[in-house]
């Protein structure tokens, strides 16, 4: 690998995100700060998701680890499919890098976006609702694997799609619904049988529950299982991602 050049990428693809960070950090900040005080304001006294956690600190881990998997997401497939629309992406296609080179730039710049904007989340709102640091080991961990997966998601999306709607209908359709119906905004203990086995269909929701593992020590499924559900998910995706930079999908036709 060459790892000039992969450091060359990283930067750049650090810097075009940072270079308007009004809009792709402060704005997702915003967005998630407007989330728990709705819902936070509403349900406070009314639900307890887990024994002796308000709903309010419930709700914070959960609004950090979706901006985190979001903007993650929306990182490198915002950047390959401009690239791809204006066409600058033949000045990539003529340096001297590897797939594996491409997939480590835009994956790293993905987590470090993702990761930003769930850190400038916890910080705003931490002061709304007390926290704890039962185990923050699972904290870095699924925070990690949770951006680098989204990430690579966002990588074979931008490959994918030939126009921004395109773009637009895999984030509406696909990442938006397997969010929300995470377990952000409850616990799924709370749903109905049927709905709770569709929940552990989404290995969204393991990220979500092996995040807030680690503020509060309590979850709905083990962590380990978590962990292995996550890591397996992020094992397939980010092979097909590899796969697909190294075979050119869409990139030189």
């Amino acid at each position: 690998m060459n790892f000039d050049g992969t450091a060359t990428l990283f930067r750049k693809e650090i810097l075009r995100f940072w270079n308007v960070a009004f809009q792709t950090v402060a704005a997702p900040v915003l967005t998630s700060v407007m989330y728990m005080l709705i819902f936070g304001h509403v349900l406070d006294q009314r639900v307890e998701a887990f024994p002796g956690v308000g709903y309010t600190s419930f709700l914070l881990p959960g609004l950090v680890m979706m901006s985190v998997l979001q903007n993650a997401f929306a990182n490198s497939s915002s950047s390959l499919i401009q690239s791809k629309v204006t066409g600058n992406i033949v000045f990539l296609l003529v340096t001297p890098l590897s797939h594996g080179a491409w997939f480590a730039a835009y994956i790293g710049a993905a987590m470090v976006r993702g990761l930003a904007v769930g850190a400038g989340v916890l910080v705003v709102t931490i002061w709304f609702a007390p926290l704890r640091l039962a185990e923050p080991g699972w904290i870095l961990v699924f925070a990690a694997l949770g951006a680098g997966m989204l990430g690579a998601l966002g990588v074979i999306a931008g490959l994918w799609a030939d126009r921004f709607d395109q773009l637009s209908a895999f984030q509406n359709f696909i990442i938006m619904p397997m969010t929300f119906l995470s377990g952000v905004f409850y616990s799924v203990h709370s749903l109905p049988g049927l709905w709770q086995a569709a929940s552990h269909l989404n290995p969204f929701f393991y990220m979500i529950d092996g995040f807030r593992r680690g503020f509060f020590g309590i979850s709905d499924v083990s962590p380990w299982l978590s962990l292995a559900v996550v890591g397996c998910s992020f094992v397939v995706v980010a092979g097909t991602a590899l796969r697909l930079l190294a075979t050119g999908y869409k990139l030189r036709s």
